[in-house]
């Protein structure tokens, strides 16, 4: 297995990109293998580091069919409703307490 090459943070030659620098193109990596790495060192812990790809090789997004945008949606919707009261919560329902707000600490001050 071949070692990838690594640079520095803010050091990667142009023609390569990591994924959400090719999303906010408008591309996709596009099954094509990782080509470098970055680093972006931190005091006392293990450096971060995102894959680079090339953005010649990159494909355009698909785009989002009716289909899709309406299982998004229905997900997004299940993410919200509350199990114990079967409301919409109006926002994504915390793993932590698994139910919306009131319906966890129901004795609010």
């Amino acid at each position: 297995m071949a070692t990838l090459p690594v640079y520095p943070w803010r050091l990667a030659p142009d023609g390569l990109a990591t994924r959400r620098q090719l999303r906010a193109a408008g591309l996709r990596p596009g099954g094509q293998d990782v080509v470098a790495q970055i680093e972006r060192p931190r005091r006392r812990r293990t450096p971060l580091t995102a894959f680079l790809y090339r953005v010649d090789r990159a494909k355009p997004v698909r785009p989002m069919t009716p289909a899709k945008r309406a299982a998004l949606d229905r997900a997004n919707a299940a993410r919200r409703t509350c199990p114990a009261c079967r409301a919409d919560a109006g926002y994504v329902i915390p793993g932590s307490l698994g139910m919306c707000v009131p319906c966890a600490y129901p004795e609010a001050p």
